[in-house]
């Protein structure tokens, strides 16, 4: 009985990644790497700095990774992907936009 859910899994997974394997699916994908390449860049940054830690690098994986994942959503027309990832890109860029001008603030501080 293992054996034939181990076959089962085996067909599902080569009918998902490989049978089904073209531009839209590796497009996918690179988003999803993108996406998931933010939790390395935060957990990293934390883990130098003893705490905490947001950068803007993570922002950018952010926006990069939400971009790429909103456009395959609007290729495969999948209304989920479409809804959530257009949402999330628009925090993303207004979080940049404010660590931007924050950062803007602070050297004109230091100018002083």
């Amino acid at each position: 009985m293992l054996i034939q859910y181990g076959a089962a899994l085996g067909d599902y997974l080569y009918d998902v990644f490989v049978a089904k394997f073209d531009f839209w699916l590796a497009f996918g994908l690179v988003a999803q790497l993108l996406f998931t390449a933010r939790f390395l860049v935060q957990w990293i940054s934390s883990e130098r700095a003893g705490r905490s830690v947001i950068p803007i690098a993570f922002w950018f994986f952010s926006m990069g990774g939400g971009l790429m994942t909103l456009v395959y959503g609007i290729a495969k027309r999948e209304p989920v992907i479409i809804a959530g990832q257009a949402a999330a890109t628009i925090i993303y860029i207004r979080n940049i936009m404010l660590i931007v001008k924050h950062r803007g603030k602070a050297s004109k501080t230091l100018d002083r």
